[in-house]
């Protein structure tokens, strides 16, 4: 699933390509994407002739702001944007094609089929799910090692589940989590409300600087991640665990190791986090 880092790089491309553009129509081929209105034909209404003013992004997902309404759009496990010409072929995959008034077609496409679009009057969007109950940004000033404290005085939880918990900060997955967990040296296992505030600090610091430096590199292509110009991001170069399982630590040598925490896939050094 794509986390924060890809969907920043998304959002800026997009805000490159299609800011400032006009609907003219909206083709949906696959109604299930659309949650909210829950007709088609009423989703297509909303947008004619409605300007994309700006693109913004919360959490994980996209926010194509319009004078009157938000799209919010969620990627889910592999869907992509990408702008097109109307004679470029149509991949199957391909749900829901935006029409613009210069030509060019912003498409919607998705393996799996697992995305999500909202529409919401502007200025309400946070008031409903799915983007009600979302914690705050990690970029943000409101994402501080007291912050962190606190959520995690208060769960039972392993540390990497309570920081995969979108209502805390968002934008946090797998990858990242792993990443994190392994620069600021601790075990994915270590109960969140055991951690001292030393270890939360440096772990905080660590959450930034990942997703910075994530930022920076366009992204993880693990697999099929692409940003709205077909670019691959270039962060999996640059992982210490995740994916590595069986490899050596780049930093002691010693074998990375994966387990299962909360469902999820997780890599860690047996040495570096004890």
């Amino acid at each position: 699933m794509p986390e924060l880092p890809e969907v920043e790089t998304v959002k800026r491309t997009l805000q490159e390509l299609v800011v400032g553009k006009t609907i003219r129509d909206v083709q949906v081929f696959w109604p299930k994407i659309i949650k909210r209105p829950d007709d088609t034909e009423e989703f297509r209404l909303a947008l004619q002739a409605q300007t994309i003013e700006s693109i913004e992004r919360r959490g994980k997902f996209l926010k194509f702001i319009f004078a009157d309404d938000v799209l919010v759009s969620h990627l889910r496990m592999e869907g992509r944007y990408g702008v097109y010409q109307p004679n470029d072929p149509l991949d199957k995959h391909t749900h829901v094609v935006f029409q613009l008034e210069d030509g060019s077609e912003l498409r919607y496409s998705d393996v799996r089929k697992f995305g999500t679009m909202h529409i919401f009057k502007k200025g309400t969007e946070e008031d409903y799910l799915p983007l009600k109950q979302l914690g705050v940004e990690p970029f943000s000033s409101e994402f501080t090692p007291e912050l962190l404290a606190h959520a995690f005085k208060k769960t039972t939880r392993k540390v990497k589940v309570a920081l995969l918990d979108q209502k805390t900060v968002v934008g946090l997955g797998n990858i990242y989590v792993d990443e994190a967990l392994f620069h600021a040296g601790i075990h994915p296992e270590r109960l969140a409300n055991e951690l001292t505030f030393a270890e939360i600090t440096k772990l905080h610091q660590q959450v930034i600087a990942t997703l910075q430096e994530a930022v920076d590199q366009g992204g993880s292509s693990i697999k099929s991640y692409v940003n709205g110009q077909g670019e691959m991001g270039m962060f999996q170069q640059q992982l210490y665990v995740y994916g590595r399982k069986d490899e050596p630590c780049k930093l002691c040598g010693t074998i990375i190791a994966k387990t299962v925490v909360g469902g999820r896939g997780t890599h860690y050094c047996l040495n570096c986090q004890k």
